[in-house]
């Protein structure tokens, strides 16, 4: 498997790239648009074709590249049932797999950092990683503070549905603030300190007093992402 993680150092954003290898079909979740340039210039290196990209939910820190990339590549554009930007190709539903030669990726509803994010989980049949956009983070969480999101509905996510995943099935996060670049279940279910020994009721109480300030591109980034990126 071909395997590229690239980083946003504007809004500490990590995509990744994927592709089996055999018949050089390949796809991106998360894209950040200022770095498609980057993601193309990759996938031209390493002989691929861009398939399919796909976005875990709507960003509020960043812009899409799904516009950019379905323009310059022909690739399917790819969020779940619930997202309100209806310029995408398609729209997965919960336990829906995608297939990209060979590749599979299986899509989890995991709500509350938004009201429609999803996860995807790498060869569901024995899973080897997951990509958790912002709901779980490495040694944190996303927060649950706006776009439907539900402090509820991210213990929910985290402790009912990614937490039961095996602990060696490698987490993916959307995003990381200090240097992490990926981590396990078993590693966030032990030591996110969120989570870790705390009950739903105290992870709620920690989520709802973060107290933190809106992203900075917030009134563009959200109405540009419900345009695939075309503000």
């Amino acid at each position: 498997m071909i395997f590229r993680q690239f980083f946003d150092p504007v809004s500490s954003t990590y995509t990744y790239l994927l592709a089996s290898g055999h018949g050089r079909e390949a796809v991106l979740v998360d894209p950040v648009k200022e770095q498609a340039h980057h993601y193309l210039a990759a996938i031209e290196a390493l002989d691929l074709k861009l398939v399919k990209a796909i976005d875990t939910h709507t960003h509020a820190d960043h812009i899409t590249a799904l516009g950019d990339l379905r323009d310059a590549t022909g690739c399917v554009t790819i969020m779940g049932q619930f997202t309100k930007a209806e310029c995408v190709s398609t729209q997965v539903r919960e336990g829906e797999v995608i297939d990209v030669d060979g590749l599979k990726l299986k899509a989890l509803y995991t709500p509350g950092h938004t009201d429609e994010s999803f996860s995807f989980v790498l060869n569901p049949a024995a899973p080897e990683g997951v990509f958790t956009g912002d709901v779980l983070l490495i040694r944190g969480s996303g927060r649950t503070d706006f776009q439907g999101g539900d402090p509820h509905k991210s213990w929910d996510s985290i402790v009912n549905r990614l937490f039961k995943l095996p602990d060696d099935t490698l987490v993916w996060a959307g995003h990381d603030y200090k240097g992490w670049m990926t981590s396990s279940i078993g590693e966030e279910r032990r030591h996110n300190p969120r989570l870790a020994g705390k009950t739903e009721a105290e992870y709620v109480d920690i989520m709802r007093n973060l107290n933190l300030p809106n992203p900075k591109l917030m009134d563009i980034a959200v109405p540009a992402n419900l345009a695939c990126g075309r503000n």
